[in-house]
């Protein structure tokens, strides 16, 4: 008989309701804290930003959504869907395959009525801390914002993290940052911009968010200049087009708004958009050291999911970057829930901690820092088709991978139209072959 637990599900995005949907799916009795009023709030649009631009400020209020009003999804529907309920086009939605944060949206709100998860959610539940006592955890939540209501505890057998990690903003370390006098924002508070129109200004980061933010501002700015860092494996040449110039990193900024780049070339500008992602922070947790969060990497987590020393009452679903993030968290949850019911056995704490040993030895000698484990793309395919088969399912489409690859190759190569490019003949082809 399979075992059932209590589990509490931190978070009710696209990770916590998958992890939700799998948990229950087999037997455990599942309670979501969400901290907002609604699922899904990562992909609300909400035209206010915070007070600090930069969002290092430790008192402002954090705003959660990161979204841009003219944000699309970065991957067409065919991988923003789950396995057995695809993001499929409607009549009265958006029709693109590369749709707007509304439709995706939408497509969550549908998939927890489909699938009645909203009576497991406690919404405006923001959790305060989670700790582990006496072998079972303690998930202590509150009102968000509401101080003078007592705190509420529950305990549970086990706790699945999925809060996510595109709200907590991460900077480049830029030499003489804090004097120089132009205006700075993360592109977490960037929405439209307008705001920079005749402006020269600088764009930090080459990733899903600059590429969007550079074509959307290059056309009213005076001029745009993106400092890149190939990532590691990667081999591409950057041609400067469209009012987009493209540069190393940055070098050195000065009190008088000189920007220098490590190429050579120096600029006056007005205004740096840091388009640098984000870091992992979970400042609810307390895993007495058995976890340590830094920013771009979680370890140690045996397969990206379960910490050996607390595993299986402890799981994180959704850590991964670059990838097809859909797929990944649809297979950890499946996993997750398999595993605290009994059906799937985890190797022993030692062994866990051997296998995380190899991984960092396998980065090690492919000369990759640990926060670069996203561009190990061989590795990344092979982890996929691992979890499926952890999960007892069939080996995963080859159009799954060669699609992903595409869009990323489309990406770095900076085709500006693609999304709208793209050969739905084609690729529905591949797929019914």
């Amino acid at each position: 008989m399979n075992r059932s637990v209590k589990v509490a599900v931190i978070g009710a995005g696209v990770s916590g309701l998958s992890a939700a949907r799998e948990l229950q799916r087999e037997g455990h009795r599942v309670v979501v804290f969400e901290k907002h009023h609604r699922i899904g709030f990562a992909w609300v649009y909400d035209p206010t930003t915070e007070s600090d631009p930069l969002s290092v400020d430790p008192n402002r209020e954090t705003i959660h959504s990161s979204l841009y009003l003219s944000l699309r999804t970065n991957l067409p529907r065919p991988l923003m869907g789950f396995l057995d309920y695809p993001f499929s086009k409607e009549e009265t939605g958006d029709p693109r395959t590369f749709p707007g944060h509304e439709e995706l949206l939408r497509f969550l709100d549908k998939f927890a009525d489909e699938f009645v998860l909203h009576s497991l959610i406690q919404f405006n539940a923001e959790v305060l801390r989670v700790e582990q006592i006496d072998s079972h955890w303690v998930v202590e939540s509150n009102p968000r914002g509401s101080a003078s209501v007592s705190q509420e505890r529950e305990t549970f057998e086990a706790v699945v993290v999925c809060t996510g990690h595109h709200t907590t903003p991460r900077l480049a370390k830029t030499p003489g940052i804090e004097r120089w006098p132009g205006f700075q924002m993360h592109s977490h508070n960037y929405r439209v911009p307008e705001p920079f129109r005749g402006q020269i200004v600088v764009i930090i980061g080459l990733g899903p968010s600059g590429f969007d933010i550079s074509r959307e501002v290059a056309p009213i700015a005076k001029e745009v200049h993106m400092a890149t860092k190939i990532p590691h494996g990667m081999d591409f040449k950057l041609e400067n087009r469209d009012n987009i110039f493209y540069h190393t990193t940055i070098k050195k900024v000065y009190e008088d708004g000189l920007v220098t780049f490590e190429d050579g070339f120096s600029i006056h500008a007005n205004a740096t958009i840091h388009c640098t992602g984000y870091r992992y922070n979970f400042p609810f947790l307390d895993t007495n050291g058995a976890v340590s969060v830094e920013k771009k990497w979680v370890e140690p987590l045996y397969k990206h999911v379960f910490p050996p020393a607390l595993a299986p009452s402890l799981s994180f679903v959704g850590l991964t970057y670059l990838e097809a993030i859909f797929l990944v968290i649809e297979l950890q949850s499946k996993w997750v829930a398999r595993v605290l019911s009994g059906k799937v056995h985890l190797p022993t704490e030692e062994e866990m901690m051997i296998s995380v040993q190899k991984d960092y030895q396998q980065l090690e000698e492919k000369g990759v820092p640990k926060d670069q484990t996203h561009c190990l793309r061989p590795f990344q395919a092979d982890y996929k088709h691992w979890l499926a088969a952890q999960c007892g399912l069939a080996p995963l489409e080859e159009w799954r991978e060669n699609m992903f690859v595409e869009c990323i190759k489309n990406f770095f190569e900076m085709k500006d139209k693609f999304r709208d490019q793209w050969d739905d003949d084609y690729w529905d082809a591949i797929i019914r072959s």
